[in-house]
């Protein structure tokens, strides 16, 4: 029986780090470390896709099964996230919104001080079976629970301490941070736009809007991940090995280019345009994007008129992922999209795709 892996967790405030000045922030904003001193308040957001084969491959000692590697785009994707994380971010917190810690009723916040335990991905148990162990900022849950309820949200607060963390989470936040050593505050997806892919998304704004007064009011330094895949049409078989490379591909035309569309409005900046698009997309893709944790994100971030910084496009058995990131201290450089563009492919003659497994 493997041990249970337990990290000794640190301080909430990171001492000052030594590293050059980060590219782009100004000097004024600039700590004696090198580091983003803005204060308190939601200092960056990232869009962290969680599909459980980028730890498998990476081999941490949390996690049981062993890879030969794969996916390296995306995991690159994410080292360059934890660089800026800890050189320019420097949290106090991480606050995650993932699709697979579903509830039924409302909205939940884990408020349990240390959850730890065994994370197994239900499709992929031979890839992902990972002993966490991490503390959560409860004062900050408690305040996000109390906020989203103010706003006239259906709010609990979850304080099982036996709770199991869904493997999204787990995911999410090993990637952004796999010392675990920043304290995190993790919120549930609320189960019906799950059924409805023209679900009104309203209320996971709502939600992005109070975690932002929640972090004001409690004076911390917070980076914000929203777990989500962009087109979630998927294979229902794997390679032998899955780690096989020369199996991995886009689902299908139909579904890259609706994410390139996506990527397109992000990397020009054009957030309003984005918001109206995000149905048309999971309409078109069945995308992930339908669970509210990228209209999460970016409510919590004021739903910038401000270029993302595309780390990284890859896919998963055949999902489209991105790992994205918004700073609004320091946006990434525009890229406009071509004269007379608009998003949305042209479907005409590329039929609908039929089969495939969602999840």
């Amino acid at each position: 029986m493997s041990r249970v892996f337990h990290v000794t967790v640190g301080d909430r405030r990171r001492p000052p780090q030594t590293a050059p000045p980060p590219a782009g922030v100004p000097a004024a904003e600039l700590g004696p470390g090198g580091g983003d001193e803005r204060g308190p308040g939601i200092v960056a957001g990232f869009l962290a896709p969680h599909p459980p084969h980028l730890i498998y491959a990476e081999n941490p000692p949390q996690n049981e099964p062993r890879s030969r590697g794969g996916w390296e785009l995306l995991r690159w994707a994410y080292q360059e996230a934890r660089r800026r994380l800890r050189e320019r971010h420097r949290p106090d917190v991480i606050v995650v919104h993932a699709p697979h810690w579903i509830t039924m009723v409302g909205h939940h916040v884990n408020c349990v001080p240390n959850p730890r335990g065994l994370s197994v991905e239900p499709i992929f148990p031979h890839l992902l079976r990972y002993r966490y162990d991490f503390r959560t900022d409860v004062e900050l849950a408690t305040a996000i629970a109390d906020c989203a309820a103010d706003a006239g949200l259906v709010t609990r607060k979850l304080t099982n301490p036996g709770v199991r963390v869904d493997y999204a989470t787990i995911g999410a936040l090993h990637l952004l941070n796999p010392d675990w050593d920043i304290p995190v505050v993790s919120l549930s997806a609320n189960n019906n736009p799950y059924f409805y892919s023209d679900a009104d998304l309203e209320q996971m704004e709502r939600l992005g809007a109070a975690t932002r007064r929640a972090v004001e009011q409690t004076g911390r330094r917070a980076v914000l991940a929203g777990s989500n895949s962009l087109s979630h049409l998927h294979w229902d078989r794997e390679p032998d090995l899955p780690e096989d490379m020369a199996a991995e591909h886009p689902y299908d035309d139909h579904q890259y280019r609706w994410d390139m569309d996506l990527l397109t409005l992000v990397r020009a900046g054009r957030t309003r345009e984005l918001r109206a698009f995000l149905p048309r997309h999971i309409e078109a893709t069945a995308a992930e994007v339908k669970a509210g944790s990228l209209s999460w994100l970016l409510s919590a971030l004021g739903w910038p008129e401000i270029p993302g910084d595309v780390l990284g496009y890859g896919t998963i058995i055949g999902t489209g992922n991105a790992v994205i990131e918004w700073d609004p201290a320091s946006p990434a450089r525009p890229h406009p999209a071509p004269p007379g563009w608009a998003p949305g492919p042209d479907d005409a003659d590329r039929p609908r795709p039929i089969t495939g497994a969602r999840s």
